[in-house]
């Protein structure tokens, strides 16, 4: 378990640092465009970037990872033009340092947090009680991104906290670079359960969602967007203008997320 764990986290860096160089070393182009994104966010930014550089012949490079890598990376210098983050403390973070635009952030959706296990079709439990958690994990653990930074696994925290399960589940936390390792942990049956959002498992067919935490047990999730200082061209403006279309979001919404009409 250790082994894959530290796998998942080596490659999650690798990955990030491999895209960045490949953007700062790429020549700078009018019609490029380069978003970090929060990695809850690939499947959907997927299928949207698509469509946008179908749209509007604009090109776009995709870095996913977690949002606090992603900050960081963007702290030091990193090549964004656009920051998608998984929660809004980490875009203040950037924003008190004069990394973002301020006037061009805007929230783009909302998403729920939900528990997940290892099996498709699965069903649902009645409610989110204590001992459900302890016989179906029977001390194999529960995969949670970082529960100290990065947003799933702080919203996994704060809504196992609210409803009194962090003493008794907390020692069976496994913890990943970002929540979409959390899910692959899960899909691959290394984890029993997960803590992930609905838009992660509705991505991934080899998991059941078995409950949906509460809203008010936790921080409301929010996917703020921005221009990243320093960036500004036209392709960058066009992103931000499409990832509030129609078309973007009817994607947000069909893969899980909430949308402010939903």
């Amino acid at each position: 378990m250790g082994r894959m764990v530290r796998h998942f986290r080596i490659l999650a860096g690798w990955v990030v640092f491999a895209t960045v160089l490949l953007a700062a070393n790429s020549s700078a182009r009018a019609d490029d465009v380069t978003v970090f994104a929060a990695a809850s966010l690939r499947t959907a930014l997927d299928e949207i970037g698509d469509a946008f550089e179908r749209d509007t012949g604009h090109r776009l490079t995709r870095v996913y990872a977690g949002t606090p890598i992603l900050a960081r990376q963007i702290a030091q210098g990193a090549p964004a033009d656009v920051f998608i983050a998984a929660n809004i403390d980490w875009m203040d973070w950037l924003e008190a340092q004069g990394r973002v635009v301020s006037d061009t952030r805007r929230d783009l959706a909302g998403n729920q947090l939900v528990v997940i296990a290892h099996g498709a079709d699965l069903s649902p439990w009645n409610e989110l009680g204590g001992e459900a958690w302890v016989d179906i994990l029977d001390g194999r653990p529960l995969a949670m991104a970082l529960v100290d930074a990065v947003p799933a696994g702080l919203y996994g925290r704060a809504a196992l906290g609210s409803l009194g399960l962090w003493d008794e589940v907390g020692g069976h936390v496994v913890q990943t670079d970002n929540v979409r390792a959390a899910l692959a942990l899960v899909a691959l049956g290394e984890a029993r359960l997960g803590i992930v959002y609905r838009s992660d498992a509705r991505a991934e067919p080899r998991v059941s969602i078995l409950g949906v935490f509460p809203e008010d047990s936790h921080p409301r999730i929010r996917y703020p967007a921005a221009r990243v200082a320093g960036r500004e061209h036209a392709a960058s403006e066009a992103l931000l203008d499409y990832l509030q279309s129609a078309a973007a979001r009817e994607i947000l919404r069909r893969q899980g997320f909430v949308v402010d009409d939903d």
